[in-house]
């Protein structure tokens, strides 16, 4: 049985660009990619004195457990040369995976909680997963994404006209 999970994207390390466009590839593998978001330019969260981050979500239709699926994930990222194991948490980073949504499921372990916990404060998060899935809503809170993403708007970030597969150079601040 195939499953819509949403999967956040984030780089600030190297190639921005490049680690997200490898990444929609390597999600390839996992499932099909049903939607992607324009990419947005933030700055880092809760350790600010890093470089600004480029963020995108995507959508992957899967038949991939949520626990295989987040393996995956982790792979994905460790090709692009991050290794949790070693990294600081909210540290700079290659590549960032995130689990957002598993279609409705909730999950909550140690190891894997979904809907991600954070995602509700996180413009660099809403924004783009607004723009693809506007009218779904949060699992628990019953908010769609426009709305919530309406909410944290005033959050600095910047549409950056880069796509996940050719780019161009359009810019609007959000």
């Amino acid at each position: 049985m195939e499953t819509l999970a949403w999967i956040g994207l984030g780089s600030n390390l190297g190639d921005r660009h490049g680690h997200l466009v490898e990444a929609v590839r390597g999600l390839e593998m996992l499932g099909h990619v049903t939607a992607t978001s324009s990419i947005y330019e933030s700055a880092a969260m809760y350790l600010e004195s890093q470089p600004a981050f480029l963020n995108a979500v995507v959508g992957l239709q899967t038949t991939l457990r949520p626990h295989p699926l987040l393996e995956g994930l982790h792979e994905i990222e460790r090709r692009s040369g991050r290794d949790r194991r070693y990294a600081e948490r909210y540290g700079p980073r290659s590549l960032d995976l995130d689990l957002l949504l598993y279609g409705t499921l909730i999950i909550d372990e140690s190891h894997l909680a979904v809907p991600h916990p954070r995602m509700l404060e996180r413009g660099f998060v809403l924004l783009p997963l607004a723009e693809v899935a506007p009218e779904q809503c949060h699992p628990v809170v019953g908010v769609s994404f426009a709305d919530a993403a309406a909410a944290v708007r005033g959050q600095d970030l910047m549409r950056t006209g880069l796509e996940l597969s050719p780019a161009h150079t359009v810019e609007e601040r959000y």
